[in-house]
């Protein structure tokens, strides 16, 4: 049999890698894309981890409701700053209480939905807008594309903690309009980085020879270019959900974030700065809350970014 032809039912397993020597030997069936992408991501062993600590995280904010033994903001008058069940406590509050009677345990749970509810609105309101301001900076690159990225210059010479403040002063405390600073201050990235990796597609071929077969600006912006510009997108967006929930941590510990009674990690925090030596259990929990998310979103990001553009791993 020629080797280029294939038993029909090895053809109907998907594509197989090329016959060996003279034997006609076939080999197993080439790795789809999503094979390759896990099994690059989990040959990183601190990628996995912080994937399995992210679910696990996950699980425990949708599970919330259900895990929580109290409610976060139910006050138990005769229980004020108990401490864990390791440090003196009862059984009752495995975690302690804070300084007006609420179970740590519940208040940490329904702050991890808040917390990561907060990095996911935040990633989408700014990514979104990012992608297309970047698309059309790459596509406008005269009066548009400068206007654009004199826009996000400005947006960029100040410190993003500190615009966001300035965000929220102006609108006013609260989750909502966290969610919009956050938002807001994260666009510049997105659109600097899809507009450096559209300008670098446009010169390829395949972009050239779809202008030719007549695609529209539209066509060729979100269906041919897009696509190919959304691994390094991806990295970036992961990432900045770690930002987003350390910025929305830094405002509710400013006291410009959630409001309290609403157990968000960093107004648990700034509520609990002045028990820090008397109850260090109300400070020390919401910010290894805060550490251990946070670390492993960016592990997760750093297995993305290896497994999504290999020549990153092979040069790093």
């Amino acid at each position: 049999m020629p080797n280029s032809q294939l038993p029909s039912d090895a053809a109907k397993q998907g594509p197989v890698l090329n016959v060996v020597g003279n034997n006609n030997e076939l080999l197993a069936p080439l790795p789809s894309g999503f094979a390759d992408f896990w099994r690059s991501f989990s040959s990183n062993k601190g990628a996995l981890l912080g994937l399995i600590f992210f679910v696990i995280v996950v699980l425990c904010a949708l599970l919330a409701d259900v895990l929580a033994p109290y409610s976060p903001i139910e006050q138990y008058r005769d229980a004020l700053l108990t401490p864990p069940v390791w440090g003196e406590g009862t059984s009752r509050f495995l975690l302690g209480t804070d300084d007006i009677g609420r179970d740590m345990l519940s208040r940490l749970l329904h702050g991890a939905r808040l917390s990561l509810s907060i990095g996911l609105v935040a990633v989408v309101l700014s990514m979104l807008p990012g992608i297309a301001l970047g698309l059309l900076a790459a596509f406008f690159p005269n009066k548009l594309g400068t206007a654009i990225l004199r826009l996000m210059d400005v947006m960029l010479a100040l410190p993003s903690l500190l615009l966001a403040i300035a965000v929220v002063a102006v609108l006013g405390p609260g989750l909502v309009n966290t969610m919009l600073a956050i938002a807001l201050v994260s666009i510049p990235g997105y659109v600097r980085l899809v507009r450096a990796s559209a300008m670098s597609e446009l010169a390829k071929d395949y972009v050239i020879a779809s202008r030719l077969a007549g695609a529209g600006t539209f066509r060729l912006m979100f269906d041919t270019v897009l696509p190919n510009c959304m691994a390094p997108v991806i990295v970036t967006a992961t990432l900045g959900f770690s930002d987003a929930i350390l910025t929305a941590a830094a405002l509710g510990f400013l006291g410009l974030g959630a409001q309290p009674p609403m157990p968000e990690w960093g107004t648990m925090l700034a509520s609990a700065r002045d028990y820090i030596e008397r109850a260090n259990w109300v400070v020390t929990l919401p910010g290894l809350a805060i550490l251990s998310t946070v670390l492993a979103i960016n592990l997760m990001g750093d297995g993305l970014r290896d497994a999504l553009d290999p020549r990153l791993k092979k040069l790093s």
